[in-house]
C-alpha cells in the first residue's frame, strides 16, 4: 500500500488492489485533487478515516449519447415545475450530499475537509454544481469536477423530492456536451440511466485523449 507524503504525486494507477484502492494518506489540496482526476484517481473515505484514494477497474462511465429516458420520465420532466439551474448554490448542494442517508452507510464520506476542498476546486472553476429548485426551494442536485477536457467525474447526488435527483442529471447531459461522464462506480440507479462499465485503460485513453488535445 502506498503513503502519500506531501509531494504531489500518485502511483501508477495499475499498482491499485483488486477493489481499486491505490493509495492513502496526503491531503486535498487543489493541486493533489487536479492531478488525482487528470489520472483517473478520485477521493473516497469515511468520518473516521484517513484520505483513501480509487482507482477502480473496471470504471462505471455514462457516454452522453447513451442516456436513457424512460417515457414516464419524459411526462415527468414535460410536466413538473422543476426549475434546473448551473452553479446557483455549489455549497448548498455538496451539504445536502453529505446529509443524505444512503443504504449500508452509516456516515458520509462528504466530511467537512471535502466541502473545504470542492468549494476551493468550484472557486476555481474545476467543480459544478447542477440544482433543482421547486418554487425556490432546493429540492436535489449533485455536483462534480469539471476537468474542462470533455470529461466531468460525477460525484454524488441528492434528492428531496422524487425524480429530482433525476432531472438534475438528465437535464445536464442534454444540455451540455461532454464526452463522457464519469459514473466511478456502479449504482443500478445510474445503470437504468444507460451507465456501463468499461476498462480503466480505456478510461483513461479518454483523460490522455482530451488532455493531449487540450
Amino acid at each position: 500500500m502506498h503513503i502519500l507524503n506531501q509531494h504531489i504525486n500518485f502511483p501508477k494507477v495499475t499498482e491499485a488492489d483488486h477493489e481499486g484502492l491505490l493509495a492513502i494518506g496526503g491531503d486535498l489540496s487543489v493541486e493533489r485533487l487536479l492531478l488525482a482526476y487528470n489520472s483517473g484517481i478520485f477521493p473516497w473515505f469515511n468520518e473516521d478515516e484517513v484520505i483513501l484514494w480509487w482507482s477502480p477497474d473496471p470504471r462505471f462511465v455514462l457516454y452522453p449519447e447513451d442516456l436513457k429516458v424512460s417515457k414516464s420520465m419524459k411526462q415527468f420532466l414535460r410536466n413538473c415545475n422543476f426549475e434546473v439551474t448551473i452553479n446557483k448554490d455549489f455549497k448548498a448542494v455538496i451539504t445536502n450530499c453529505a446529509k443524505v442517508k444512503r443504504v449500508g452507510q452509516s456516515g458520509t464520506w462528504i466530511t467537512n475537509n471535502m466541502i473545504n476542498a470542492y468549494c476551493k476546486l468550484h472557486k476555481l472553476g474545476y467543480a459544478k454544481s447542477v440544482e433543482v429548485w421547486d418554487n425556490n426551494e432546493l429540492v436535489g442536485g449533485f455536483y462534480g469536477v469539471d476537468l474542462n477536457n470533455g470529461v466531468f467525474c460525477g460525484e454524488s447526488m441528492f434528492a428531496n423530492k422524487s425524480n429530482a435527483s433525476k432531472a438534475a442529471f438528465i437535464t445536464f447531459i442534454q444540455n451540455t456536451n461532454y464526452s463522457l461522464i464519469d459514473c466511478q462506480v456502479y449504482t443500478a440507479h445510474l445503470e437504468r440511466l444507460g451507465a456501463k462499465e468499461i476498462s480503466r485503460t480505456k478510461f483513461l485513453s479518454y483523460l490522455n485523449f482530451n488532455n493531449s488535445r487540450g
